[in-house]
């Protein structure tokens, strides 16, 4: 079993209703001192999919003790803004992207989750349709990954994911190496699974998420759709080496007891199933060789 491409075929906001049916749909923005970008998410959801096609039921931006106006900001643009610690005092305090992502689950009540980065500047609402048709199309699909074209000479995945996630996905989780972003904040996912999982309170939450569904409902559970062109805010080397420390604990942590030994055939897997071989072979230390 690996994840899935999903082909959507028509997309629309109108044929997304029409599959709906009585299922509903939450929107959430997880945001920290974003008020130069979240307006203008949040305007552009709650005017195409809440006003002008009814597909998105509830639009909820998580605050996680902005400093700047990010609140205010979003709720002038008709989002319902939830203080991460007004979550804190029913559940304790907890700390990073990830605990965000577990309090907008739990302050949210639709049937399907969708989750977007609160620093896009390409954002189009054609995203929010495109991450929840597969599960309104199949009911197997329990996570919708995005897969987006990166606006740099390199393309690919993120820096973390390339040099941290990909290389412990070749080795220890095969089956997700078919993932473009595995890291990308876009994503979407059906309540019924998502509650059965833990949400990694730092950095490591979205592979965290992956291997955890993977697990217990299968990699093909897993589907990826193509959002276009992504452009967001870049983080720099300093603050990376963080969430790469993150992701690789993370990883590491969810391989099986036994399993860290060094695989047979050692390849690093890139997205297009395309496989390099790892040159991991040891020449003795001489002084053997010399005894």
């Amino acid at each position: 079993m690996s994840v899935r491409l999903f082909e959507l075929g028509e997309v629309s906001a109108e044929r997304a209703v029409e599959a709906k049916g009585s299922t509903t749909v939450s929107v959430c923005i997880p945001c920290r001192d974003e008020a130069a970008t979240v307006g203008g998410l949040v305007s552009s959801i709650r005017h195409d999919l809440l006003e002008r096609v009814p597909l998105v039921d509830e639009l909820i931006v998580i605050d996680d003790r902005s400093t700047d106006d990010t609140a205010s900001v979003a709720a002038s643009a008709g989002a319902r803004v939830v203080n991460i610690d007004d979550v804190h005092t029913r559940h304790g305090v907890g700390h990073g992207k990830g605990n965000v992502l577990w309090a907008s689950l739990d302050v949210s009540d639709g049937d399907l989750v969708v989750w977007v980065d609160g620093d896009i500047t390409s954002f189009t609402s054609d995203w929010i349709t495109r991450m929840v048709l597969p599960m309104l199309d199949d009911p197997t699909v329990m996570l919708v990954k995005a897969l987006a074209q990166r606006p740099t000479r390199m393309g690919g995945g993120g820096r973390t994911t390339e040099l941290v996630a990909r290389p412990l996905m070749s080795l220890y989780y095969p089956e997700l190496t078919g993932l473009h972003q595995p890291l990308a904040g876009e994503y979407a996912g059906r309540r019924t699974a998502l509650e059965q999982i833990p949400f990694v309170q730092g950095w490591g939450v979205e592979i965290a998420m992956l291997i955890d569904i993977a697990r217990v409902f299968g990699a093909d559970a897993i589907a990826q759709v193509d959002l276009g062109t992504r452009e967001h805010r870049h983080r720099s080397l300093h603050a990376l080496s963080v969430q790469a420390a993150e992701v690789m604990a993370t990883m590491l942590a969810r391989v099986p007891d036994g399993s860290l030994l060094r695989p047979e055939v050692p390849v690093l897997q890139r997205a297009d199933g395309s496989a390099v071989p790892l040159n991991l072979a040891e020449r003795p230390p001489l002084a053997w060789l010399k005894g």
